[in-house]
């Protein structure tokens, strides 16, 4: 009785400075100065700002992910540092994979190969659909894989690719995170290159919490069938 009370309290210490750091990135994201700070970090040093921001948000959505599915917050087991280094690592790729779809797709609207040149939203909808459609579903898959490698203790070690593959629920990738990539993340880069290119990093930021809810929606699925 005394232990399952201990694990009530620590599981909302634990909901609180979630809470906390969502509410701080928040909150320096709304206030002109603290936000001018990070767009100036994002200019200057675009990798490594990539690194840190999604290497916190993208694992706080996959530890959300985690509460929501189970009902506690899980950090114990489950080899913490190594899923932030593989967000980190991924937050690098986002840094230099914006740009690349954003440039050129404006190189495609701008020799007329793709029509809305003059359109805001087409645009933008465009550099969102060839991201999504070229980029965001084998990026997932990257991510399944290495968290099934980290979940075998092997992230570190010769990857057993083949074995990996074999063993993903497919299913579960294909109608929950593939399906995602229509539904969610089309509309959600829409609008997110519909904003000045400044901001782009700071909603890339925050929809990494969602990313990694997701993501780990998919793996739980999967193993619980």
């Amino acid at each position: 009785m005394r232990q399952m009370r201990q694990m009530r309290q620590m599981d909302k210490v634990i909901s609180v400075v979630w809470l906390a750091l969502l509410g701080a990135v928040i909150t320096m994201l709304v206030f002109p100065v603290s936000r001018g700070i990070f767009v100036s970090l994002t200019e200057l040093h675009p990798y490594a700002m990539g690194l840190a921001k999604i290497a916190l948000l993208g694992t706080m959505g996959e530890l959300l992910s985690g509460k929501i599915v189970n009902g506690t917050w899980r950090l114990r087991g489950i080899r913490l540092p190594e899923r932030m280094l593989v967000w980190g690592f991924l937050g690098i790729v986002f840094a230099a994979v914006f740009p690349l779809f954003s440039f050129g797709v404006d190189g495609l609207l701008r020799h007329g190969l793709l029509p809305g040149e003059q359109s805001v939203f087409l645009t933008a909808f465009w550099k969102s659909f060839f991201m999504n459609l070229i980029f965001a579903f084998p990026m997932m898959v990257f991510h399944r894989v290495t968290d099934t490698l980290i979940d075998r203790g092997q992230l570190f070690t010769r990857w057993p690719l083949v074995d990996v593959y074999t063993s993903i629920d497919w299913r579960s990738m294909f109608h929950i995170v593939g399906a995602a990539c229509i539904w969610f993340w089309v509309p959600a880069h829409t609008v997110t290159f519909m904003l000045p290119s400044q901001y782009r990093v700071i909603m890339a930021a925050l929809l990494a919490v969602v990313l990694g809810a997701i993501l780990g929606a998919a793996k739980r699925m999967a193993a619980k069938r």
